[in-house]
């Protein structure tokens, strides 16, 4: 009996049409453009309109990958959203989409929050659906409106947060898989260095910040990520035979390029083989690695055999890596940069 192996065939992205430049920030906050590019390599970021939410951004990264893949959503049979900004805690974004994609046979719709790991668990659950036969073709997003849960009067993070939208097919082949390996771990511990407040408003033996809004300690997240991502990337890397020198690409959570700079030197990646989508669209969580993914493809760098490390990192304290071989089915349409 031939073996189901798991694929991703397409992508498509989506960022709302709305900038918010470093210059506009200025006016908002005690900084300048010089100090936010110095600190953190952005630029800009897209910023979702009042009445725009995440289940809009999915279904608009939805139709881009249909246009340009001429793929057919009807015969999907699960969806899986990885966010942190849902529309509702309840329904799930992924019964939204179900709708508004017309998408009835996808009987399957759940949403996954594991943070700026969300894309990257997303990825690995839908492989493990499809190469078990329980699935033959999910939908999978990485999205987030960070904009709607950000402090605009904090400046340390402010300046680090935008909104988009990523998603990818993963189907069902019996002859090429696009996963080769991955790497998980977590450290509860730092929950509290990485939050939004919900029901619990004491927690970690001190009050919560009650405002509902995004709340993170960066010195700390960057000491943790620094730290455990490079050790983590050696692990997948381990287990999957190769050494850093084999690796065509590197696309990491784009979080702040100042920690991206040091993962890379600690991994042995060089940072000019690395895709991250953070200078013009900022820290957009589990859209990162689609975007800075799809950026690789509109820039002609990812091609077919390219064995691609992508990696998550963020609240939780969690991380997820995969090591993937790229594999898309052709494009009917040119990408527009």
């Amino acid at each position: 009996m031939q073996l189901t192996k798991a694929r991703i065939t397409a992508i498509g992205t989506y960022v709302p049409t709305k900038k918010l430049t470093n210059f506009d920030l200025e006016k908002l906050v005690d900084t300048n453009d010089e100090w936010i590019i110095q600190r953190t390599g952005i630029r800009e970021r897209r910023i979702s309109e009042p009445d725009q939410y995440t289940s809009d951004l999915c279904a608009a990264a939805a139709n881009d990958l249909m246009s340009r893949y001429h793929k057919s959503l009807e015969d999907v049979d699960l969806i899986i959203v990885a966010t942190s900004t849902p529309d509702f805690p309840f329904p799930s974004t992924a019964a939204l989409l179900q709708e508004k994609l017309g998408i009835s046979r996808a009987t399957g719709a759940i949403d996954l929050s594991a943070a700026c790991a969300g894309f990257a668990y997303g990825l690995h659950l839908a492989e493990g659906m499809v190469a078990s036969g329980l699935h033959r073709k999910i939908l999978v997003f990485g999205a987030d409106t960070l904009s709607k849960i950000t402090d605009y009067t904090d400046r340390t993070t402010c300046v680090l947060f935008g909104d988009g939208a990523g998603a990818v097919l993963v189907e069902a082949d019996t002859e090429h898989s696009s996963f080769v390996a991955y790497h998980h771990a977590t450290e509860g511990k730092g929950g509290a260095h990485v939050y939004q407040t919900g029901l619990a408003d004491q927690m970690f033996g001190t009050p919560l910040n009650g405002s509902g809004l995004l709340v993170q300690n960066g010195r700390e997240v960057f000491r943790w990520a620094v730290r455990s991502v490079s050790e983590g990337i050696q692990e997948l890397l381990n287990k999957s035979g190769y050494a850093a020198a084999d690796i065509d690409w590197f696309a990491p959570h784009s979080a702040n390029l100042r920690l991206i700079e040091p993962i890379c030197e600690r991994s042995g990646l060089p940072l000019e083989k690395t895709l991250y989508s953070l200078e013009n669209y900022g820290n957009t969580s589990a859209a990162s690695i689609p975007l800075a993914l799809d950026l690789g493809i509109r820039e002609g760098k990812l091609r077919d055999g390219d064995r691609i490390l992508i990696y998550g990192f963020g609240a939780g304290l969690v991380q997820a890596g995969l090591l993937l071989q790229w594999k898309l089915d052709p494009q009917h349409t040119s990408p527009n940069p």
